[in-house]
C-alpha cells in the first residue's frame, strides 16, 4: 500500500481500520491470519513473500526492460511472481547463482556493503595467473577510481594460454571481477557465480531456477 512512513500516516490520519475499529495508535500489532485491515474502507492483502535462486545463462540481462531488447532473467519466471526484483546483478556475458526476491529487507542485507556478503566465481581466464597476481589482488588496486580486491582466490588451474581461477569477493561492485584481471592486461573469457554466502549453485541448470527454503533464508540473514 504504502511505504512504512506513508503508513504510519494513513494510521495518523484515521485511514486504517482493525477488524472494524478505526487504529490510531502507531505500533499497533496485527495477526494477519485473524484480523482484518482496510485503508479507506478497502481490505489490505498480506503480499507473500518469494525468494528465488535462478541460474543466470549467458546472453540476458538482470533488468526488466532492455533498451535493447535483449532476452531478461524475469522472462525465464512465472508470470505471477511479477513484483519480484534481482539482489545484485550479474552482467551479459556473466552466468552462475542470482537471487530474486520481493523482500526488500532481504535484497538489501545481502547487497549493501556493510554487511559483506561473500559471494564466489569461477573465472576463466585468457594468459597465465600466478599466485602473485591474486597477492596483488587481496592487497587490492585502484581501477578506475574505484578500490576493487577480492577476499580470497584459488588457481585451479594455469597454463600459458589459460588459467581458470575461483575468487571470492567481499562487496561486489559493478564488473569487479572483469575489471581486475583487464587492469593487468588479461582478458576473462567466462565468469560464473558459484555461491553467494552458504549457498551454492548447485546443480541447478542455466535458466532454471528453485525456490530457497526457510533454512536457507535464514542462513543468508543470520550470517549477516
Amino acid at each position: 500500500m504504502a511505504s512504512r512512513r506513508a503508513g504510519e500516516q494513513f494510521i495518523l490520519d484515521g485511514r486504517v481500520a482493525v477488524n472494524g475499529q478505526t487504529i490510531r495508535l502507531l505500533g499497533s500489532k496485527v495477526d494477519p491470519s485473524h484480523d482484518r485491515v482496510t485503508v479507506d474502507g478497502k481490505p489490505v492483502s498480506v503480499r507473500k513473500l518469494v525468494y528465488i535462486a535462478l541460474n543466470k545463462p549467458v546472453g540476458c540481462v538482470c533488468s526488466r526492460k532492455d533498451e535493447l531488447n535483449r532476452p531478461t532473467i524475469y522472462e525465464l519466471l512465472p508470470g505471477e511472481w511479477e513484483t519480484v526484483q534481482s539482489v545484485g546483478r550479474l552482467d551479459y556475458n556473466s552466468e552462475g547463482l542470482i537471487f530474486l526476491t520481493n523482500d526488500g529487507q532481504f535484497a538489501l542485507r545481502l547487497t549493501h556493503p556493510r554487511y559483506g556478503v561473500r559471494k564466489k566465481y569461477l573465472a576463466t581466464v585468457e594468459g597465465k595467473v600466478t599466485p602473485e597476481l591474486l597477492g596483488l589482488f587481496k592487497r587490492g588496486i585502484i581501477h578506475e577510481g574505484d578500490k576493487l580486491k577480492i577476499l580470497d582466490g584459488k588457481i585451479i588451474s594455469s597454463t600459458r594460454a589459460k588459467s581458470v581461477v575461483e575468487v571470492e569477493l567481499g562487496e561486489g561492485k559493478n564488473r569487479e571481477v572483469r575489471r581486475l584481471f583487464e587492469s593487468q592486461a588479461l582478458t576473462v573469457k567466462k565468469l560464473q557465480r558459484m555461491q553467494i554466502g552458504k549457498i551454492r549453485l548447485g546443480e541447478l541448470k542455466p535458466g532454471k531456477w528453485r525456490t530457497l527454503n526457510a533454512t536457507e533464508i535464514k542462513t543468508l540473514t543470520s550470517d549477516l
